[in-house]
């Protein structure tokens, strides 16, 4: 070895194997730090990883559903509760009777906790008024605009006796949302379904961990399975929120043929486009869209010009497309993470498999890379 060390790029090679061995070891120590801990199974149902979000949450996994305004439901969400994660409950296609309605739902069906989203450029008094009322566990933010005042909301959800989470697709954003009295950040990748921000989510969530600290973090955008949990812990988050994923169950309230199209999907399928919002006129800030590349999207693709001018008659055609089932004049949002989705599943079996594949990772490859 020492006529090796002699050589300049043996010595670089030497260096490289070094450096890499200690990333994995780095790697390793983080992921031991979540796992193993069954010396208390009564309390933490035999979760073999546990994490800060799931003792802030008094959940069993590190696992949410994201509060998706059409695809959530009081079926999924508690399902998903009841599976040991933490459901979502989206309010954006709710009037506030329908909220109170849906919240009653959810409270038949589950003890566990669960949580309520709100997009807060949409948000409208009344309607957070009932979302206080009815103290769920958790109030998640998303997509607010430049001059809102997240203190003022944060400050009345945490009056509620809610923690607060707050989803942000770049690192400023999350600062702010940090500063403003967050439990939680959900640094959402752009990999992900519906509407995002611009940044991956392999940078993206070191990054806002690192800007946000010590806060606990989830990863969002393109996780699907064990192996997406297991990156997302290494990357620094404490959990993960799955949209997607969760889209293509039993109860999830979407049309059967749309739940098929995220199955059918090969990942490759979804564009960024604004072509939805011009049909609905609904302007997100700071956002695009990511769908399916069908033909609703193809048809106005390159058109938005002539999309503007009649935008209400192509709105109510999607809309009615959707309702219909027709997957392809109807925009479908879904993420990247669907070339992943290969069947229809119960949320218990999601979190179940997800879990048990990334112990198995843990325990298994990363283990015997790190010691070989």
């Amino acid at each position: 070895m020492s006529n090796e060390l002699n050589d300049p790029s043996a010595r670089r090679r030497w260096f490289q194997r070094f450096k890499l061995f200690k990333w994995f070891n780095c790697c390793s120590r983080r992921l031991s730090e979540l796992v193993g801990r069954v010396d208390i199974p009564g309390r933490l149902g035999g979760a073999m990883i546990h994490t800060r979000i799931c003792e802030l949450l008094g959940i069993t996994h590190p696992i949410v559903l994201g509060g998706m305004g059409t695809a959530t439901s009081a079926p999924l969400v508690a399902a998903v509760s009841n599976s040991g994660g933490l459901g979502t409950l989206g309010t954006s296609s709710f009037r506030p009777d329908q909220l109170e309605s849906e919240v009653s739902a959810i409270r038949g069906r589950t003890d566990k906790p669960f949580g309520i989203n709100h997009l807060l450029f949409l948000t409208q008094d009344e309607m957070f008024r009932v979302t206080l009322r009815a103290r769920p566990a958790v109030v998640a933010f998303a997509w607010p605009r430049l001059d809102q005042d997240l203190r003022e909301y944060f400050s009345r959800a945490h009056d509620a006796g809610a923690k607060v989470m707050y989803m942000a697709g770049e690192v400023p954003l999350a600062v702010r949302g940090a500063e403003a009295g967050a439990d939680i950040i959900v640094a959402q990748g752009t990999e992900a379904g519906g509407h995002v921000g611009w940044m991956a989510s392999m940078p993206l969530v070191p990054m806002i961990v690192r800007a946000v600290a010590p806060l606990p973090v989830l990863a969002a955008g393109g996780i699907a399975d064990g192996r997406g949990l297991v990156a997302a812990l290494a990357l620094g988050a404490d959990g993960v929120l799955l949209g997607t994923r969760f889209m293509a169950t039993p109860e999830a309230p979407i049309h059967p043929n749309m739940k098929q199209a995220i199955v059918d999907s090969d990942g490759h399928d979804t564009v960024l486009t604004e072509i939805p919002d011009i049909a609905t006129g609904r302007v997100w800030p700071g956002a695009m869209a990511r769908a399916q590349r069908n033909k609703f999207i193809e048809r106005w693709a390159g058109r938005e010009w002539a999309l503007r001018q009649g935008a209400r008659e192509a709105g109510e055609a999607a809309l009615e497309a959707r309702r219909a089932g027709d997957v392809n004049n109807a925009p479908l949002y879904f993420g990247q993470d669907a070339g992943l989705i290969d069947s229809i599943k119960s949320p218990g079996e999601i979190i179940q498999t997800m879990v048990k594949e990334a112990e198995a990772i843990i325990t298994g490859p990363l283990q015997r890379l790190v010691t070989a």
